[in-house]
């Protein structure tokens, strides 16, 4: 029902504003249908009747009227849904461009509907009456998006959209404006006055919130705005917030927490315990009760948190940025539920809130969060989001609707309801009504799914089955089951169609590919044809067509036809695609900017012959009226260029298409190509090739649509008798076309009739329907609103219809059936896919049966062969046969390696490719094995332990891996020095002559003898006066001197504006050195070359500290070997010593290492010789095929050398003992036993030698292992750095490029850039110079004025004739010079134009001065020498001015060149700068990839500090790892700033009352200077009536001629006073004349204003007056009548006018030409024929 009511007058008017009971009539104010002028088109074609969905992802779409009514908006719609009945009533919008935002009164009884369109307005309507109470005009330009109360009612505030985005406050209840103010500069999502605070108000949006201030300023009150600055905090788009009572607002965030706001900054950011989100997702927090703060979020949970603990957080002096709080309640409102606005009951301490699901529902929720609160309540339940797919019943008056929130809906649009639904683990894409061909009971829906999965779903009516008891849950009037389900497709289903005979189902998807299936009770696949782009429709060919095609839409502009495909047997294919098909194809190309530029040329041609047929007409007018046509050239007017043809790239999208012909179909475009429909013609059978994809084809015939340029048809359906054509427009309107039977080519689609209906911004209507019965209109946009129109009205339609829809019934034996099988898995094959797959399964098994087949086949020959030698060898010997007998034939043999041979030859083709590769890899590997062995590994093992010391296995250092150092392109640095030193150049002084711009030598100025007359003499004292006058002026003028050059002095002393002390720069600088943590500004740009700089330096300095290392084991072992050598011969002493000793007394020696592994390589003579024999005796055994079970031949070798070197050393101790025994038998018993006394001596001296030797050694290898150890672990570091860098230098090298290619442009750009400062440089030096030189010029001309002016005297009687001899302009032939300029001959051709120019300049101004006058002949009584001074004096100044025009000319073209090198100065330094830019983004970008790479730091467990409750956590991650000795002077440093900033503080407060007292006193002083500045004035303006030079008027001297002029003066001012007189009498009686006049005047004046207010007061009666009259229409015939002779009459009088004005235009040119004209008495107008007056 829509509300209305008769217009109702306002009972009082108030002076300043609108009485209390002042209504407007809806009827006069909504929005209404679009309808084709001169038609006869009715305006209620379409009545609405239903709306089934709610725009819940809408912001703030729920508001409250009473307990029981709700208020939202749909479209166009106001919806006012009754809660109980589910009864709605409708508001449309006033513009008919949409509802932006609604607010309810505080008060309830009324609610604010804020509009978008052109100058949208705020309707205030009345509760419950829903009339409109109040109108609010020229808040924003296009837009509101949200309006809003304020706690008493009295205010309303609204912000605008784009482009304005206009804050403005209303006074509402008076329709005025109090205040206006932009916002800001992007979307706003919510503006709100503060409940606690009066003239506090608070907007938020995307990514920022804004605080507001009604202040009251110096102008009046304004609305003043704070920013809100995020700071640390990440920035986010801000959905809700709530004002505190102290002036602090509480706002939500996009990652769930909330933020305090205290002032424009963050106070504190709370979050959950252990840092967990407060919610998941958005949240918004909505109000504050009890102390207690409620949030609601995307999560669909409403929590109340303690808002006291968070006011404490806040007053406590803590610097923590965070502050964790747990929840006091929490309400969990459902599964799959994301709050997005609530909104709470007028009933006073009640605790019911209802709130909007983005998911589709209205909850009603009880937030008292007691034991005894009732359980969420879901209200409604609707669609959610665009509504993907609709049709409707072909028997019933049901429709099906389907979105991705994975549902399928059924609606009953006769009875406004919904009776089905169903819900799926996919969302849906697309639902199509099974015809009654397919289906008789009407009852089958099938459904694609965005998973490729496309459902057939039975429709029926639950209640008919006989086994009812057995359903669970509420029932409904319609059930929805699964009959079957296929997966044709991998990408989401976008169109479905059954063929005309109804055997065939076709269904299209966005993988580019159509699946054909045959129907039947089961569904089976034919197969599917792929095509060049997504597909948008499908449509088979209707009924009149002669063969049954199928016609495929592509969404890239491309259109398909195939013809209907046979039935194959696929299990003899291996794919379902269908081979050879026959298809047409067509490739949309634009046409639109050719139809554009042909409408152009046409329109030009028609005012080409409009202006053609008026010159004609003229022609003969004149000629008829008997006067001379003139002769006129045709003026060839330049035309302007034609619209160029534009080709867009990418191509605009098709919206949607339907048949017309066999062959042909219309189609509609969107993006550019909108506005259109084009009739397309398919091209013959082809082939799928490159040039078929690559061509693009023009459509035939267009259509012209009105008003869609930018608003495309995205969807199209004809009525069933093809009548109508309806239209679904992307700005949400309908429209409806009225069409002739059978016209396919749509000549008379006119006429239509349109209507807003869906969200003009984002509800495009992409369904349209009408029902089977053609009663009904359906209509789906992208809004989520379904809304149902009736083409007749309510009484009509109840009278033909049911009260509700009829539902098919169940068909027989459907409650025994099983349940069909669901396809639940997204990632389930598709057909295809399940097809290919099976096929290489079976492939897979087919092979491994061949093999299988094969290696029995092989075995059963190899069991056959072995039991045929077996036979053969139990015969008898001269009977068996030779095993050459056994060989197969040597020609089976060459075949088989023929075979095998071209076999080879094709897999080494084959695989030739990774021979190479893998032989290139080979050679790199023995490469990098052959350098990396240098010499053998070296290890030094002490004697009396266990350490060693090994050498580092090092290769020789590579050639050095530092890049050659990059050709630096030196343009930029070059440049540079070059600018400098011209600048250099250009400040010092030129002496050459040839630089400077040579002037012309002044000649000196002839001073001509005139005669003076002569002067009056003067007395004595007068002399004495002038004399003293001079001495005065020579001493002021010295003691102005002496001052000048005492503030000279001053000046220089005073330091700059910009100065800074020296030593506080330098202190400045060192703080700035000292200080670790201060705020860097670029970060330093690195790049891979650096990288590898650095990894080659760091490998460097690794190699030199291994191979450092090295040499120092290497002197180890050297120390070593001469402590070897040293024992071998103490140990030869010992052996000398031992044989002369008891047994008993003999000390066995120490065991001596061999450490020295280049022995190995050293061989001798013997050692070759056995090796020669082993060999020899390996190579016997390998002959007589012996197993040889022994060792290596090397190791062999080994054994038996060492066998030979322990026999030999043994030998020889022998002979070492047994040498000195002989001597031992002749001495006596006294010398032996002395002598075995020394010996013993010199066995312990030797042993002890040898002891302390050896540990000497072992404490230094001892202490090298224990260095080599902490090198080892350095070492390690170092290679964790070393991968650390390469990671880096790989990562680098992918920005390489493009940084190379950036850092190119911007060498070349810096270089562009100095070489036009350099010119702009050399343009400012010369317009320098100029300007001296016309300064001198003019100087120049000034001294000629004088001299002249001195050469006349006083009171010459030929003054006036030679200053106009000496003024006057004299054309002049320029001097050629004999130099010759470039350019002379080309600027001739301006010159004579200049120079005929400047001859009518001439004469003009001598006619314009008076008579002409001879001036090359002196007059008669004048001076003939001052007449030739005069002359030469012209001359001067004629050349001065030439030379001043030159100079002009020069500097207005080098100002030209120079503005022209400025602006691309700063194109170039734009550029430079967005390069700069791009530089600096890529920079940063690779910072960031450089900080995700992880970096390896060992640590050990004494460096591990953190700790969780006395022990270290195994996770790391959130530790922070600095050095220890860093840590010390951090803590240092922090001891240390504190110290300096209490310093600091004190030294800043000092110097800030410092500061403070100098500007106190320059203020003083600026204030004192002023007042004598003023006092000065005021003193000079009384003295000399203006401001004069003081030091002028010291400097003057006394002039004669001025006491000679005073003494004149007084004679003329006694003539004069006589003449004053007499005119003053004249004055008194023209003033009293004038004051009589002026009496006369004022009472007109008065009168005239009186009757103005009189028409003023008249004005509003007659135009009400008026307005009753105009609704009675067809009524007063006569005063029609009168209106239309009057408009005739205006248009013969403007047409007369016309001709009037072109005859005086024609008499003005004859005139001038010399042509004669006749009298004003002998014209006469033609008769012109009366207009007929349009109607």
């Amino acid at each position: 029902r829509d509300p209305g009511g008769g217009a109702e007058e306002p009972s009082e008017k108030l002076k300043n504003g609108v009485s209390e009971d002042t209504f407007y009539n809806y009827e006069e104010l909504h929005s209404r249908a679009t309808i084709t002028p001169d038609s006869e088109i009715p305006e209620n074609l379409l009545l609405f009747s239903h709306s089934f969905g709610y725009d819940s992802g809408r912001r703030s779409n729920l508001r409250l009227l009473d307990e029981t009514t709700l208020l939202f908006i749909a479209g166009n719609l106001l919806v006012v849904l009754d809660i109980p009945t589910r009864q709605q009533t409708y508001l449309r919008s006033c513009s008919g461009g949409g509802i932006g935002g609604i607010a309810v009164h505080p008060a309830g009884g009324s609610f604010a509907v804020a509009e978008k369109g052109k100058n949208p307005l705020i309707i205030i309507y009345e509760y419950p009456s829903l009339r409109p109470f109040r109108i609010l005009r020229g808040g924003t330009e296009r837009m509101f998006s949200f309006v809003d109360f304020n706690p008493d009612g009295s205010l309303l505030a609204s912000v605008g959209g784009a482009p304005d985005y206009m804050l403005t406050v209303w006074n509402w209840r008076q329709e005025e404006v109090m205040l206006s103010c932009k916002a800001v500069s992007q979307e706003v999502y919510r503006v709100s006055f503060s409940p606690h605070i009066p003239g506090l108000l608070t907007s938020s949006g995307s990514g920022h919130i804004k605080f507001w201030k009604m202040a009251e300023t110096f102008t009046g009150l304004k609305l003043q705005g704070i920013m809100g600055h995020f700071g640390k905090t990440a920035s986010t788009d801000i959905e809700g917030y709530v004002e505190l009572p102290d002036g602090k607002v509480m706002s939500g965030t996009d990652w769930g927490n909330l933020l305090l706001w205290e002032g424009n900054t963050i106070r504190v950011e709370i979050t959950r315990m252990e840092g967990r989100s407060c919610h998941v997702g958005v949240v918004q927090p909505f109000t504050l009760e009890d102390g207690q703060l409620m949030t609601f979020g995307a999560d669909g949970a409403v929590r109340s948190w303690d808002f006291e603990k968070i006011n404490m957080a806040t007053m406590s002096d803590s610097s923590s940025h965070w502050f964790e709080l747990e929840p006091i309640n929490e309400l969990l409102v459902g599964y799959n539920v994301c709050l997005t606005s609530v909104v709470r009951t007028y009933v006073p301490d009640s605790f019911m809130w209802f709130a909007q699901d983005s998911n589709g529902s209205i909850w009603k929720l009880d937030l008292s969060f007691t034991n005894t609160a009732a359980d969420p309540e879901c209200l409604f339940s609707f669609h959610a989001g665009a509504i993907q797919g609709m049709d409707v019943s072909t028997k019933s008056h049901l429709m099906a609707t389907t979105t991705l929130d994975r549902s399928v809906r059924v609606f009953d649009f006769v009875a406004n309801k919904e009776v089905g639904m169903s819900h799926f683990n996919q969302g849906g894409t697309m639902v199509c009504w099974a015809p009654l061909l397919v289906n008789q009971s009407g009852g089958l829906l099938v459904t694609g799914f965005e998973d490729g999965v496309v459902r057939l779903l039975e429709l029926f009516n639950p209640q008919e089955l006989q086994d009812v008891t057995k359903s669970w849950g509420p029932m409904m009037d319609v059930e929805l089951r699964l009959n079957q389900a296929f997966k044709p497709h991998n990408a989401p289903v976008t169109a479905v169609a059954y063929d005309r005979n109804g055997e065939i189902l076709a269904t299209g998807s966005l993988d580019c590919t159509v699946f054909f299936f045959t129907v039947g009770e089961k569904y089976s696949p034919i197969g599917f044809i792929p095509v060049p782009g997504p597909v948008k429709s499908l449509e088979w060919s209707p009924h009149f067509h002669s063969e049954n095609r199928l016609l495929i839409l592509c969404q890239t502009g491309h259109a398909v036809e195939v013809p209907c495909p046979e039935m194959e047997d696929h299990e003899l294919t291996k794919t379902f695609q269908l081979q050879n098909v026959s298809r047409r194809t067509f490739r949309f190309k634009s046409i639109k900017s050719k139809i554009k530029r042909d409408e152009e040329i046409r329109r030009r041609q028609a005012v080409k012959d409009k202006k053609r047929k008026e010159r004609e007409e003229k022609i003969k007018e004149l000629k008829k009226a008997g006067l001379m046509v003139p002769d006129e050239e045709e003026e060839e007017e330049e035309e302007e260029e034609l619209p160029p043809i534009i080709i867009p790239s990418p191509p605009s999208p098709l919206c949607c298409g339907f048949y017309s012909q066999p062959g042909q179909f219309w189609l509609s475009m969107g993006g550019f190509d909108a506005g259109f429909l084009y009739h397309c013609k398919l091209s013959a059978d082809q082939e799928e090739d490159d040039d078929a994809a690559q061509r693009q084809d023009e459509p035939f015939a267009f259509l012209q649509v009105n008003d869609a340029d930018d608003d495309p048809i995205c969807s199209m359906t004809f009525s069933s008798d093809r009548k109508l054509l309806l239209c679904g427009m992307q700005s949400g309107a309908i429209r409806v076309y009225f069409l002739q039977p059978e016209d396919y080519n749509l000549t008379s689609m006119k006429a239509y009739w349109a209507l807003s209906v869906h969200d003009n911004h984002f509800g495009q209507l992409r369904h349209l329907r009408c029902s089977f019965d053609d009663l009904f209109v359906l209509t789906a946009g992208d809004d989520g609103n379904i809304f149902s129109f009736r083409l007749l009205p309510p009484e009509e339609l109840q009278k033909t219809l049911d009260k509700v829809a009829r539902i098919p019934s169940p068909r027989a034996g459907l409650e025994t059936e099983p349940f069909a099988l669901d396809i639940e898995d997204p990632g389930a094959y598709s057909i295809e896919t399940a097809k290919q797959k099976t096929e290489k399964d079976n492939l897979r098994r087919e092979a491994e049966q061949k093999e299988a087949e094969m290696l029995k086949e092989l075995l059963e020959l190899q069991k056959r062969f072995k039991q045929v030698q077996s036979d053969n060898e139990s015969l008898i010997e001269h009977v068996q046969l030779k095993p050459q007998e056994l060989v197969v034939d040597q020609l089976f043999y060459e075949e088989a390696e023929k075979q095998k041979a071209l076999r080879m030859m094709e897999v080494r083709k084959q695989m030739a490719w990774e021979q190479e590769h893998s032989t290139i890899a080979l050679k790199k590997l023995k490469d990098w094995s052959d350098s990396s062995i240098q010499v053998d590994l070296i290890t030094v093992s002490a004697i009396r332990s266990n350490h060693k010391v090994s050498k580092y296995p090092l290769s020789a250092f590579p050639k050095p891996l530092t890049p050659d150092e990059p050709q630096v392109d030196r343009r930029v640095s070059v440049a540079v020095e070059g600018m400098s030193d011209r600048r250099r150049l250009r400040s010092e002084p030129s002496r050459d002559p040839a630089v400077t711009l040579s002037l012309p030598v002044e000649k000196p100025i002839p001073r001509p003898s005139t005669t003076v007359k002569a002067k009056v003499k003067l007395g004595d004292r007068e002399e004495e006066k002038l004399r003293k006058a001079a001495e005065r002026a020579g001493e002021a003028r010295a003691k102005i001197q002496r001052r000048k050059e005492q503030w000279a002095l001053i000046y220089a002393d005073k330091p700059e504006e910009n100065y800074m002390d020296p030593v506080q720069v330098q202190a400045i600088q060192e703080e700035k050195d000292d200080i670790r943590d201060f705020i860097r500004g670029k970060q330093l740009r690195v790049n891979a070359e650096q990288k590898k700089k650095e990894l080659v330096a760091l490998n460097e300095n690794i190699y030199e500290t291994q191979n450092e290392r090295n040499e120092q084991i290497v002197s180890v072992r050297d120390i070593k070997v001469q402590l070897v050598s040293w024992m071998e011969a103490q140990v030869r002493r010992l052996h000398h010593v031992h044989p002369a000793l008891p047994a008993d007394l003999r000390k066995p020696s120490s065991m001596l290492p061999e450490e020295m592994p280049e022995k190995k390589l050293q061989v001798c003579q013997a050692t070759l010789e056995r090796y020669r024999t082993l060999r020899q005796e390996r190579m016997k055994a390998l002959h007589l095929e012996e197993d040889d079970d022994s060792v290596g031949l090397l190791e062999q070798l080994e054994k038996d050398m060492k066998l030979v070197e322990e026999k030999e050393r043994e030998k020889e101790e022998q002979e070492c003992y047994l040498a000195p025994a002989e001597v031992s038998d002749d001495e006596d018993e006294e010398s032996q036993r002395k002598e075995e006394i020394r010996l013993l001596h010199e066995q312990d001296c030797l042993l002890h030698q040898m002891e302390s030797s050896v540990c000497q050694f072992d404490k230094k290898l001892l202490q090298l292992h224990f260095n080599k150890q902490q090198l080892d672990s350095q070492l390690k570091l170092a290679d964790l750095r070393l991968l650390t860098l390469v990671q880096e230098m790989l990562l680098l090298k992918q920005f390489d490029k493009r940084e190379g290619v950036l850092q190119d442009k911007l060498d070349g750009f810096m270089l562009e850039e100095m070489n036009m400062m350099l010119k702009l440089d050399e343009y400012s030096d010369a317009l320098e110079m100029k300007r001296e030189n016309i300064a001198r010029l003019q100087e120049r001309e000034k001294a000629l004025a004088a001299t002249f002016k001195a050469s006349l005297g006083e009171n010459n009687l030929f003054q006036d004739f030679l200053t106009k001899v000496f003024k006057k302009k004299v054309k002049r032939v320029k001097k050629k010079e004999t130099t010759g300029e470039e350019g002379q001959e080309k600027d001739s051709d301006e010159s004579s134009e200049s120079e005929s120019e400047s001859d009518e300049d001439y004469s003009s101004e001598s006619e314009e001065e008076g008579p002409p006058f001879d001036d090359t002949v002196c007059p008669p009584g004048c001076d003939q020498e001052l007449f030739e001074s005069t002359l030469e004096l012209r001359e001067h100044r004629l050349d001065v001015e030439d030379l001043l025009t030159e100079e002009k000319r020069v500097i207005e073209s080098l100002r030209k060149e120079n503005d022209l090198v400025t602006k691309k100065t700063k194109v170039v330094k734009n550029s430079r700068k967005a390069l700069e830019d791009d530089m600096e983004l890529i920079n940063k970008e690779k910072q960031m990839k450089m900080n995700e790479l992880d970096v390896v730091v060992p640590l050990r467990l004494h460096q591990i500090a953190y700790l969780v409750n006395d022990s270290m956590p195994s996770d790391l991650s959130e530790a922070l790892m600095l050095y220890r000795t860093e840590l010390h002077k951090l803590q240092q440093r922090f001891h240390q700033l504190e110290a300096e900033k209490v310093e600091q503080r004190n030294l800043h407060r000092v110097a800030r009352q410092q500061r403070n007292k100098l500007i106190n006193e320059d203020r003083d002083k600026n204030a004192k200077i002023q007042e004598l500045e003023r006092d000065f004035n005021q003193l000079q303006m009384t003295k000399f009536g203006r401001l004069v030079d003081l030091e002028a008027l010291q400097m003057m001297t006394g002039s004669r001629k001025l006491e000679e002029l005073k003494q004149e003066k007084l004679h003329i001012e006694s003539v004069q006073a006589k003449e004053v007189k007499e005119w003053e009498a004249k004055m008194e009686e023209r003033l009293e004349a004038l004051t009589a006049e002026m009496k006369n005047n004022n009472e007109s004046l008065f009168n005239m204003t009186s009757l103005w207010e009189q028409k003023k007061g008249l004005e509003p009666k007659l135009n009400a007056r008026q307005k009753k009259i105009g609704r009675q229409q067809f009524q007063d015939h006569r005063r029609r009548m009168d209106q239309d002779a009057i408009q005739q009459c205006k248009q013969l009088i403007v047409k007369q006018t016309q001709l009037a004005d072109a005859l005086w235009s024609d008499i003005t040119l004859l005139s001038t030409r010399g042509g004669s004209v006749l009298p004003s008495s002998c014209l006469q107008l033609p008769p012109t024929a009366m207009l007929p007056m349009p109607i």
